[in-house]
């Protein structure tokens, strides 16, 4: 038990939103799930897209790589102009979770790769995002996880213990990267997953 930890961090895509670019390209390829799998690995890369959290505005991405790729240039400009619906929606059971942690007093935080230009779409479409005490969106700050001054610029801007506070993110890297820092991590695999480690933590009731 580490009743001593009360702070909650959370990570958004994966966690508590259903974030993916298929949600919109599995509209433009159709049933070419090959092609459109080939064009996410190769040309609207993870490592392409993670420039854009780390601050790249998107103009100057989406125009750089249709410079490489030109016969994909209207696949390349959807991934901005129709962000949007790369999101299916909220994580329903982790919304529950998060919820009943707002109930029961925990301060919440949020710890995020996302572009400062499209983070916004999200925070105005989900509501519950007012729900946290305080976010730091890697966009605005020209960083992203696993560099430890994300983390330290939230810990730092909120005046949080470290030895107080639980992280959550979908990704072990991340999760790793908190724990050097003395932060409690959680590798979310499910809702149910989660909610089961925070019973034992002490956070919520069983």
């Amino acid at each position: 038990m580490h009743t001593h930890r009360e702070v909650i961090i959370f990570d958004f895509g994966g966690v508590l939103v259903d974030w993916n670019p298929r949600h919109l390209y599995r509209k433009l390829f159709g049933d070419d799930e090959e092609g459109m799998e080939r064009f996410l690995a190769e040309v609207t890369t993870n490592a392409w897209n993670l420039q854009q959290d780390a601050g790249r505005p998107w103009r100057e991405a989406v125009s750089l790589l249709t410079a490489e790729y030109p016969q994909h240039a209207e696949l390349i400009a959807a991934y901005h102009d129709r962000w949007p619906e790369t999101l299916k929606g909220p994580i329903d059971d982790s919304i529950v979770i998060l919820h009943d942690l707002k109930q029961a007093g925990h301060p919440l935080y949020g710890l995020t790769n996302w572009s400062h230009e499209t983070f916004p779409f999200a925070r105005e479409r989900y509501p519950f995002f007012g729900w946290f005490d305080g976010i730091v969106v890697s966009g605005e700050e020209g960083t992203i996880k696993p560099d430890p001054k994300l983390y330290q610029t939230l810990l730092e801007r909120y005046d949080i213990d470290p030895a107080t506070a639980v992280f959550i993110d979908d990704n072990a890297v991340n999760v790793e990267a908190a724990e050097r820092l003395g932060i409690h991590g959680i590798h979310f695999q499910s809702p149910a997953q989660l909610r089961a480690e925070l019973v034992a933590l002490g956070f919520l009731p069983a």
